[in-house]
């Protein structure tokens, strides 16, 4: 009964490791940062190695902080960033120090060629892949082709970023499932490489790596990496998942027609089911479960949490101060003056597209604004505005699902800003459902991950364990008093979109002449 297993969160902004116990409960976490380089811009990049690093890093520091008898870990897995590109030599190096991130796109001109090639409404039909298309890996791959062309030819696999460190933990280069639908040419529906779209892209078909399931055990570590990280060589290695699937899966996503709210400096919503949801006007993203022959569909805005931490340094610095100095937390305090505006904010609304706009937007061009003010605003109504644009912007995502699928009646929450119970209570009133808060929190992509790893070492016989292992801390229900003012904020909102479109669509034909 004292059989562990430890779940690598392999994020943008560095690794969270956890050790987690036969029953899905966690023991401990510790979190390692690494960098993100902007050599040019469009241009994102992370060093492999970094990762492996911080693996490495975190693995020790968690033996170090929890005591763990090393011989009761019995298996590991990842969840990772998407749509990385690492190639790796047919003398099994690294070809390239440092790679792009999934937000890269640096691939503008190979993605025209392809849809020179290939109609863009089929293709997304095929993949689901929503994100801006020069983002997907095949594209970043054909970039390689032309940019570096003898390390292209060197190549024998392009693999992904959980991937690699796989790779490092095993010496085997795969994939799984619900990394590979983020590669820009599988077919959702065949569940398998799309060799048409791989022959339009003019790369070669064996740089793809082998898919197999998320909780197949792709090996032992090896006694290189053993030395390494310190963990014995009988720990098995989980091929693990995509971030975002890993999230839906540590968020109840075990069951279709289950849909969740992800509130963290970005936000999405995902709904589970047996289909994909394809709306070639929004362009929801989809990838692969982990769970297989089931999908997550995602709506997301760039800048939620992100918003909020703008208004916090730009506009609260004195809140920042003091809780730099020992006292109350930004946050908290900032919370305290929203509750004292009104619904509504006054009059006030804000449009949180600070990192520009999404595919639910307008434009990709989209950029932010409070509209409404008056000498007789105040900086709570700011705050709240913010907290309010925030819910408004994600409640036009959460209702092209409605288009889809029916009869939901409450909405689970994760991420770092279920920590705010105001903010939930806004949810609950803007949404017009009923808020689940849980003890998972922030742990959901790490919950994810381990149940990959209990499962695939047979200590799981299901994913059912995952819903009772959420404990529900508080359900928010939504105040029938401010349904109108916030319906008539909703349609506000939408045409302060529409304008702030055509505003910078204007500004952009004149700066181009």
């Amino acid at each position: 009964m004292s059989e562990k297993v430890i779940s690598y969160d392999l994020g943008t902004g560095g690794i969270k490791a956890s050790l987690f116990n036969r029953d899905g409960e966690t023991l401990h976490s510790v979190f390692i940062p690494y960098p993100t380089a902007y050599p040019q811009p469009g241009r994102q990049e992370q060093a492999p190695d970094d990762w492996w690093q911080a693996i490495i890093h975190s693995t020790r520091l968690l033996s170090e902080k929890t005591k763990c008898d090393k011989n009761d870990i019995v298996a590991l897995a990842i969840s990772g960033h998407s749509l990385g590109v690492i190639p790796i030599g047919k003398d099994g190096n690294l070809l390239l120090t440092s790679t792009p991130i999934w937000s890269d796109r640096r691939a503008t001109e190979e993605a025209g060629i392809f849809f020179s090639r290939t109609d863009y409404k089929e293709w997304y039909e095929t993949t689901g892949n929503g994100f801006p298309p020069e983002c997907y890996s095949i594209f970043k791959i054909m970039w390689y082709k032309k940019h570096f062309p003898e390390q292209y030819a060197a190549t024998d696999k392009v693999i992904g970023t959980k991937d690699y460190c796989n790779y490092r933990f095993t010496g085997r280069l795969c994939t799984d499932y619900s990394y590979a639908s983020g590669s820009g040419v599988f077919d959702l529906e065949t569940w398998d490489y799309k060799q048409e779209y791989i022959q339009a892209s003019g790369i070669r078909p064996d740089l793809f790596p082998e898919i197999l399931d998320s909780d197949a055990v792709i090996g032992t570590i090896t006694p290189e990496a053993s030395l390494e990280t310190g963990l014995p060589t009988h720990v098995k290695v989980i091929c693990g998942g995509v971030d975002n699937s890993c999230m839906a899966l540590g968020s109840k996503g075990i069951k279709p027609s289950r849909i969740y709210t992800s509130l963290g400096s970005s936000a999405w919503i995902a709904l589970i089911s047996e289909k994909p949801v394809l709306d070639f006007d929004k362009k929801p993203y989809i990838f692969a479960h982990v769970i297989k022959g089931m999908y997550a569909s995602a709506t997301c805005i760039f800048s939620a949490g992100s918003s909020l931490q703008w208004v916090r340094d730009t506009l609260c610095p004195d809140l920042l101060a003091v809780e730099e100095q020992g006292g109350e937390n930004a946050y908290t305090a900032m919370n305290k003056l929203a509750k004292a505006s009104a619904p509504g904010s006054n009059g006030l609304l804000f449009n949180p597209s600070l990192a520009g706009g999404s595919s639910i937007e307008p434009s990709p061009d989209m950029t932010g604004a409070f509209t409404g003010l008056r000498l007789g605003n105040t900086r709570a109504d700011l705050i709240r505005a913010t907290m309010e644009g925030i819910a408004l912007n994600l409640r036009i995502a959460l209702d092209l699902f409605r288009k889809y699928h029916t009869g939901f009646t409450d909405m689970l929450f994760v991420g770092g800003g279920t920590k705010s119970n105001f903010w939930m209570q806004l949810f609950a009133d803007i949404y017009e459902l009923e808020i689940e808060k849980t003890n998972i929190g922030q742990e959901a992509a790490s919950l994810g991950a381990a149940a990959l790893a209990l499962k695939g070492t047979g200590l799981w016989n299901s994913y059912d364990r995952i819903d009772y292992l959420h404990q529900t801390q508080h359900r928010f229900l939504p105040d029938p008093r401010h349904q109108a003012i916030y319906r008539q904020a909703l349609s506000n909102f939408k045409a302060l979109a529409d304008h702030i479109a055509s505003l910078n669509s204007i500004n952009k034909q004149m700066n181009e002449q």
